[in-house]
C-alpha cells in the first residue's frame, strides 16, 4: 500500500480546475502523505493562467509558472525534480476523473520495479471531430487486458503511477522539443531496463478535441518527431514500415497529399484515409 503520493500535471493553455479539485477530495479521504504539484508550460493564454492559480489556496497544492514552453519532455522532469515523495502519479492538465475510486486504486500498488499505466476513455459525441472519431476507434480495443498484451507498445504519459527512483534512472529524454513520440520511446526504453509495465483499468476521461485543423497541424509535427526518432522506434510505429516504398509514397504525396489533407479538414472521410495520410505524409519528410 502506498503511503506517500506525489500527482505531477503539466498543464498547457487550459483549465485543470476541476481535474484537481476531484484529485485533492480524493486524496484528502485517504491517510497517506500527498501533494499535488502543477506545472504551466508557458501558456500564452492569461485567463487559464489567472484560472488554475487560484488552485495554490488548497492544501498541499503548488503552481508553477513557466514563462517559455519547453516541451512536453523537459516539463514532466521538473516534475519529478520538484516531487517530494517517493511515489510519482502522472495526469495530463486537461482530463477529467469520472472514477471516485480513482486513487484508491493506484494506492494498491506498491511494487518498486513497476510502472502502472491507467489508461482514459473517450467522452461525448462528436462525429465530425476527426480526434474524437480516431480515440473512440481505438477506445475499442485498449482494455487493460488487451492493452497488456503489448504493454510497451501501448502506453501513454496521460495516466500512470510510477516510483519517483525509476524516473531518475530513466527521465524522458528533453532533445524531443516538439509535439509526439516522448511517450513511445520512454516506453521502450522501460522495456530495455527490464521494468515491468502493468496496465489496468483506471482510466482518466478524454473530453476536449481540438478541431480538425489544429489536430493535423499537431499530427505532423508529430511525424517530424518521429523523423528524428526513427532509428530508435522501428516496430513502435507502422507507419516506419513502409521504408521500401519511399519513392511511391512520396510521388503519391506530391499527387493527393493536399487533396486528403483538406478533405480530413473539411469533411467527415473514412478514418482510413487519415492513416494514409500520415504514410504518404511522412515519407514526403525530407531525409
Amino acid at each position: 500500500m502506498i503511503k506517500e503520493l506525489s500527482v505531477l500535471i503539466p498543464v498547457y493553455n487550459n483549465s485543470c480546475v476541476q481535474l484537481v479539485r476531484a484529485l485533492h477530495q480524493q486524496l484528502s479521504q485517504t491517510d497517506i502523505s500527498f501533494e499535488i504539484i502543477i506545472a504551466d508550460d508557458g501558456s500564452t493564454d492569461r485567463s487559464f493562467i489567472d484560472e488554475n492559480k487560484s488552485l495554490s489556496l488548497l492544501t498541499h497544492v503548488q503552481y508553477l509558472i513557466r514563462k517559455k514552453n519547453i516541451g512536453r519532455a523537459a516539463i514532466r522532469n521538473i516534475l519529478v525534480q520538484q516531487a517530494n515523495y517517493s511515489w510519482l502519479l502522472f495526469i495530463d492538465g486537461d482530463l477529467f476523473i469520472k472514477n471516485d475510486s480513482y486513487i484508491h486504486r493506484y494506492l494498491a500498488f506498491d511494487e518498486n520495479n513497476t510502472v502502472v499505466y491507467g489508461g482514459y476513455t473517450i467522452s461525448g459525441n462528436y462525429p465530425d471531430n476527426l480526434r474524437w472519431r480516431i480515440e473512440k476507434k481505438h477506445e475499442e480495443k485498449s482494455s487493460a487486458d488487451k492493452r497488456q498484451q503489448h504493454p510497451y507498445h501501448d502506453f501513454h504519459t496521460c495516466n500512470f503511477l510510477v516510483k519517483k527512483d525509476i524516473m531518475k534512472r530513466i527521465p524522458f529524454n528533453e532533445k524531443i522539443r516538439e509535439y509526439g513520440y516522448e511517450d513511445v520511446l520512454w516506453g521502450k526504453q522501460l522495456k530495455e531496463h527490464h521494468i515491468t509495465l502493468t496496465h489496468i483499468d483506471n482510466p482518466v476521461s478524454f473530453e476536449r478535441f481540438e478541431d480538425n485543423k489544429t489536430f493535423i497541424q499537431k499530427t505532423e509535427e508529430a511525424l517530424h518527431t518521429l523523423y528524428t526518432l526513427s532509428a530508435s522506434l522501428k516496430g513502435y510505429s507502422s507507419v516506419l514500415n513502409y521504408s521500401s516504398l519511399h519513392p511511391l509514397l512520396k510521388f503519391l504525396y506530391g499527387r493527393i497529399g493536399k487533396y486528403l489533407r483538406k478533405q480530413l479538414i473539411d469533411n467527415n472521410p473514412p478514418l482510413f484515409l487519415f492513416y494514409i495520410y500520415k504514410i504518404l505524409y511522412y515519407h514526403n519528410i525530407e531525409q
